[in-house]
């Protein structure tokens, strides 16, 4: 049984270093224009071309997206596009419309290409279909069980199949939602959703909030607190405990959601799903390593983790806030490798000293102590504040060697 490829989000450089350094295989992201993330995406062809060859130095592979649904405009602007795209010389593109698909074949035929979730592939035939077209992987809907992914697997055994481990459900299917286009006028499958679904709800002043169909068969009640409700708010996706049963089940590739979110989220779960990786394959597995690693990620501010549709069943909604927070705050990262008890540490968040925090590396958490200070200039300081863009120098109570990420508990 070969180990799967764990695939990570990469919203921009910084993101996309954490990742790889944090034990992805490979990465995914997109110029704005043909991406389904261009609401939060700070990628142009400079910022790619020096991500391309950041991967190919390390080793690791990078997926591009082109996987709108293309209009007759963006159709215009694809030839253009794709001379690009040529020039950095991915490992594979992932799409979802046909007419991009057709028009690749043309321009880039030796560029493999991975069927976007956003195709909603959900039966052996589909498959199949797409198989005939010449594509390389599906990435599956997000609505199919771990039964049926096993189904599919052994109809059409030469296909590769990818699926999401983690991250944000849809509350439409697999993203095709129009939601966002009625509200605000900004398309869902254009890479442009202002998620009205993760948005607060109170009852009208004109209607209360009791529905029924027009038939009048099915009447139901949307219950909200003094502070109103998130009814769309679906559950997160976390399947860290169940990457046995999905490698048996025929998945060579663990996908994880996220573009748009911190490069402190890229660090923690691109850790976990390494290490439960690396795990699965060991002679004799750690159970208890996979709980700390479930652990870690229910310490991410998320919506509520569920297993999706992994099981068959239907995942649930976080009704009453728009997410769950987390008892931990990210407060900086240092990129430097040497041993050390003295980093310097980019800081995002208030750090004092004497603070407990821990320390995130690729290979686990460790605890530690901050002992001293010193700003840009050399000065010992009591305190080191956020949203400078300043570096800090930071003497530890224990040496750290290696990347890592910082945070400490809320009070």
């Amino acid at each position: 049984m070969l180990k799967p490829e764990l695939l990570a989000p990469a919203g921009d450089l910084e993101k996309m270093e954490i990742a790889l350094r944090f034990g992805a295989d490979a990465v995914y992201f997109g110029i704005p224009d043909f991406s389904l993330r261009s609401r939060i995406n700070k990628f142009d062809k400079n910022t790619i071309r020096k991500g391309a060859k950041m991967c190919k130095r390390m080793n690791k592979k990078f997926y591009v997206t082109i996987n709108i649904y293309a209009h007759n405009h963006h159709i215009k602007k694809l030839p253009k596009h794709l001379t690009f795209v040529k020039e950095i010389n991915p490992d594979a593109i992932i799409l979802s419309d046909p007419g991009i698909l057709r028009i690749i074949r043309k321009k880039l035929p030796k560029i493999p290409i991975h069927i976007s979730t956003q195709a909603n592939v959900t039966n052996i035939e589909a498959v199949k279909f797409w198989q005939e077209q010449g594509v390389k992987r599906i990435i599956l809907a997000r609505e199919l069980s771990i039964k049926e992914i096993a189904e599919i697997h052994k109809a059409v055994p030469k296909m590769e199949l990818e699926c999401f481990v983690h991250g944000a459900m849809c509350m439409a299917y697999s993203g095709r939602c129009m939601i966002s286009k009625w509200m605000t006028d900004r398309s869902a499958n254009l890479g442009n959703c202002a998620q009205p679904c993760r948005w607060k709800y109170k009852k009208s002043k004109i209607k209360d909030m009791r529905m029924i169909d027009d038939q009048e068969r099915f009447e139901m009640d949307l219950e909200e607190s003094e502070n109103g409700t998130h009814f769309f708010n679906s559950n997160d996706i976390c399947l860290v405990e169940y990457l046995d049963k999905l490698t048996k089940a025929g998945v060579i590739s663990f996908k994880i959601e996220g573009r748009s979110k911190s490069v402190y989220y890229s660090a923690i779960s691109t850790k976990a799903y390494r290490r439960a990786i690396d795990n699965l394959f060991e002679k004799h597995p750690k159970r208890k390593l996979i709980k700390e690693e479930r652990q870690e990620l229910q310490r991410l501010s998320h919506r509520g983790l569920w297993t999706g549709f992994a099981f068959g069943d239907e995942p649930p909604h976080l009704y009453d806030q728009a997410y769950e927070k987390s008892d931990l705050i990210f407060i900086g990262i240092s990129k430097e490798k040497e041993k050390s008890k003295t980093r310097k540490v980019f800081v995002h968040n208030k750090l004092t000293k004497n603070d407990k925090v821990e320390i995130i590396t690729p290979d686990g958490v460790l605890k530690n102590k901050v002992i001293n200070i010193k700003n840009p200039k050399g000065e010992d300081i009591e305190i080191a504040r956020g949203g400078q863009g300043l570096f800090f120098e930071i003497d530890f109570s224990k040496k750290i060697d290696r990347i890592f990420l910082m945070r400490k508990k809320l009070k």
